[in-house]
């Protein structure tokens, strides 16, 4: 699929004849706003308040078409606060959905959902912008061939390879190494592939987002000197943001990395964190729009949303999207409708293990855990795949025997089982690695 991308200036286009409506109520952050008869703006367009507030204070509050509630009304959903706004308030029908700025110059940067940096770094340097909906590529457009995405990770490419171009759930709490793994995998993809990478930091909490950021620039994945020579483009709607802003912020993250893909021709990363929280998002949208709930009160569209994000993240014959996604499973239900939607569309997982990181070894990937539909002898080859299934085998059976030895110890097992421990701990040692990205806390090259 091609993207044809405008030049104006970030966020919304502008049109020579203002079609403009009226605030007629606000609920929260839902406005329904009415238009003159036959000026009806169309689902997902893009809707601009500016006024001034009861004391003087500027508003520009964007908005995004929802529904068409009849008699000339319209409702949307706003992305951001809607405190000062009024009845009667002017809005002005942009004519397009959000649009964001795309390209080289989004590398480096933090974006909020309208595609405005919030770095305080200036203005992006960029005319290019890019809708943030779109269909998915054609299947005339797919590169059907199934080829492994090498992470430079021992223990991923050996016991859970990625797919080029496929989706990829990573499940772990915190504090076991989730955020120096994604650093990792940013500055792998940039040396190995000369590819870029995506992050869309989606309703987790603002201070973990300007963690990932000073980790960033401490580990030179975001080059201060130099913003050009950065790997990736952040793009941040975090707790504190209105449902709209949250729902939509994974939508300009994956714009984004389109762009790199369709028309750069690159080996993109796309990092979602967390893909749950999109779903939760929705879910309040679908309320406040006055939906019916569906099962365990989540949204009736939940398949349709997870289906129209995730449907876009595939290869083309261009390049490919490669997605990772920090999953939140809630109250370690995987039947919950939300985790169980999301993994109908994974093609791995990677688990990492609190066990290993308390034994120091990092990366903490759990290699039973974690799983892959890549791992089939017609793919990596028969030697691989045999020499990987011997090693689950091993890993397992010293699994098993560890309640054993923390009661009676490693003298009372047989030869055959102490010899097992000895590779199992061996292998164990052999999948941990020292990062690049480490290298400025831990001093190992």
């Amino acid at each position: 699929m091609r993207i044809n991308p405008t030049t104006s200036g970030p966020g919304v286009s502008t049109l020579e004849e203002k079609n403009l409506g009226r605030i007629a109520q606000i609920i929260g952050p839902v406005l329904d706003v009415a238009f003159p008869p036959g000026k009806m703006p169309n689902i997902y367009n893009a809707l601009v308040v500016k006024g001034r507030d009861t004391v003087g204070q500027p508003i520009n509050v964007t908005c995004e078409v929802q529904q068409l509630l009849g008699n000339n009304r319209v409702r949307a959903v706003a992305m951001s606060a809607t405190d000062g706004l009024m009845r009667g308030m002017e809005v002005i029908d942009t004519g397009a959905p959000l649009s964001v700025p795309v390209g080289g110059a989004t590398l480096g940067r933090i974006f909020n959902v309208l595609g405005e940096p919030v770095d305080n770094l200036g203005p992006v340097d960029t005319r290019t912008t890019s809708p943030i909906h779109r269909s998915a590529p054609a299947f005339i457009q797919l590169d059907t061939k199934l080829s492994i995405f090498e992470t430079g990770i021992k223990v991923v490419d050996l016991l859970a390879p990625y797919r080029r171009g496929g989706k990829i759930g990573l499940f772990g709490g915190a504090g076991v190494g989730k955020t120096v793994l994604i650093m990792e995998l940013i500055n792998n993809i940039a040396k190995a592939h000369g590819g870029v990478s995506v992050f869309g930091g989606v309703g987790e909490r603002t201070r973990e987002g300007n963690d990932l950021y000073m980790e960033m620039k401490e580990s030179g994945v975001i080059n201060e000197q130099n913003i050009a020579e950065s790997k990736v483009a952040l793009v941040y709607g975090q707790m504190n943001e209105p449902p709209g802003a949250r729902m939509r912020v994974g939508l300009t993250a994956l714009t984004m990395a389109e762009y790199f893909r369709d028309v750069n021709e690159q080996d993109v990363l796309l990092f979602i964190d967390n893909i749950f929280r999109f779903v939760q998002a929705g879910s309040e949208v679908s309320a406040l729009l006055g939906r019916m709930p569906s099962a365990v009160g989540y949204q009736p569209t939940l398949s349709t949303e997870m289906g129209s994000l995730q449907e876009r993240i595939t290869s083309t014959k261009e390049g490919s999207i490669t997605s990772i996604q920090a999953v939140y499973v809630p109250a370690d239900d995987l039947t919950d409708p939300a985790p169980a939607t999301t993994f109908a569309h994974l093609d791995a997982t990677t688990v990492l293990s609190r066990g290993l990181a308390a034994k120091g070894i990092y990366p903490a990937v759990d290699p039973l855990d974690s799983t892959s539909t890549m791992l089939q002898p017609r793919i990596v080859g028969e030697e691989h795949y045999e020499i990987a299934q011997r090693v689950k085998q091993t890993l397992q059976r010293y699994k098993e025997l560890q309640d054993i030895i923390a009661i009676l110890g490693l003298d009372e097992l047989s030869e055959e089982d102490r010899l097992t421990v000895a590779r199992a701990r061996k292998i164990e040692r052999f999948l941990s690695q020292p990062f690049f990205v480490a290298e400025v806390f831990t001093g190992s090259p």
